[in-house]
């Protein structure tokens, strides 16, 4: 079931589009609190997010800069500003579609399906995971903090994959070392070491000094 993440602030045109998404099998979480739709974001890791322009606090502009920064996935703007210039500018800040209101929802229904088709398709479904304020993006193989954004390796992204899935947790070397490698035999220990090490330097650089602690003789955890 794909998930999809609806930021409108008008109650009944909201109530009407997720009711109708619904009906087509589709999770809909219809934002509620307009001050933070970032956090509501990675918390529902939605496969496509509908979006008015129109909203308090902080404008869909904001907002799909702001997903932006730490996920490809796919935005359709709408609002009751149609002009050219609100649906060149939605583009251009990395929307996918624009819809003009008032719409019929059939069209919406079309759109949202052509969409998630084209980016699924091949590709798979897009992961997130959030721990405090750093967001690991499993689909693209990016950490994300802030502003920042750094590209993992293979082995980097096993590494955070298991330590963000137990956060605040000791995860063992054998389990971090099964995970990188299917085996927790016949490899060096020393090889997890230098792998987390490359890690941690990456981090740091971000401003993630200490992000990943160890627990001697045990293992490691965020």
């Amino acid at each position: 079931m794909y998930k999809i993440l609806l930021v409108e602030d008008d109650p009944n045109i909201s109530k009407s589009i997720k009711s109708n998404l619904e009906m087509w099998g589709y999770s809909v979480l219809a934002v509620t609190d307009f001050r933070d739709v970032l956090s509501q974001f990675v918390s529902f890791d939605p496969e496509l997010v509908i979006l008015d322009i129109g909203l308090p606090f902080f404008n869909g502009y904001h907002w799909c800069s702001e997903i932006r920064k730490v996920s490809t996935v796919p935005i359709i703007f709408v609002s009751s500003a149609g002009d050219n210039l609100n649906i060149v500018m939605a583009m251009n800040m990395g929307g996918d579609d624009f819809i003009a209101k008032p719409f019929d929802l059939s069209v919406l229904v079309a759109k949202v399906q052509a969409l998630i088709r084209r980016t699924y398709a091949f590709h798979g479904q897009s992961h997130l995971l959030s721990h405090k304020e750093v967001i690991l993006n499993i689909g693209e193989g990016t950490i994300t903090y802030k502003s920042e954004k750094i590209e993992l390796t293979k082995n980097d992204l096993k590494i955070m994959q298991t330590l963000f899935e137990h956060p605040g947790e000791v995860v063992t070397r054998s389990e971090i070392m099964h995970h990188l490698w299917d085996s927790d035999s016949f490899i060096d220990d020393n090889t997890l070491t230098v792998n987390v090490t490359r890690l941690r330097k990456k981090l740091d650089d971000i401003g993630l000094e200490g992000f990943i602690q160890t627990k001697k003789g045990i293992g490691y955890m965020i």
